[in-house]
């Protein structure tokens, strides 16, 4: 490890990778958090839930919690105002009225239609500055750093989810 390896022995809060990245996910996040809620009156927990409904009709809202890295009754106030914006409908299962699956309105498929391609041109923008090839390694990067977290996680029986996705 070289000495100056601030990743592999930080010295500072500035060299700690999770700071780093909060701060890239703060800075880049306040324009998707403008959009939602100046142009489309919708929250970023919102749009959270309504781009994981996107690519998954249909999901349990425990499923949802956990992708969105939010507790149950936080995901359930989310879905409740999502659903008095007509954004999403919930159907109980028959057999089970307990289980809740979640899909999004036609509203809900306009909106994310018209959101979707304005943060995925943010995201464009943030990594402009990259190569391609410096795309393709940062994308192996940030997989291989989740893996890694996950497996930290696994191996600290116990560990908690945060209460709104370490916002």
């Amino acid at each position: 490890m070289a000495t100056n390896d601030r990743l592999a022995d930080p010295q500072h809060q500035a060299d700690l990778l999770l700071y780093r990245l909060y701060r890239i996910h703060v800075t880049a996040g306040r324009l998707v958090v403008h959009l939602c809620e100046s142009e489309f009156g919708i929250t970023r927990r919102e749009w959270r839930i309504l781009s994981f409904l996107a690519e998954r009709e249909g999901a349990l809202s425990s499923q949802l919690a956990e992708h969105a890295m939010l507790d149950r009754a936080r995901t359930s106030r989310t879905l409740t105002s999502l659903a008095s914006k007509k954004l999403v409908v919930r159907q109980p299962r028959p057999s089970d009225r307990r289980e809740v699956h979640v899909f999004l309105s036609d509203e809900g498929r306009r909106l994310y239609g018209e959101i979707y391609p304005r943060v995925a041109a943010i995201n464009r923008e943030l990594v402009s500055d990259l190569s391609s090839a410096q795309c393709v390694q940062l994308d192996a990067m940030v997989d291989a750093l989740q893996a890694q977290a996950s497996r930290m996680v696994t191996a600290s029986p116990g560990t908690p989810l945060p209460r709104d996705g370490g916002e």
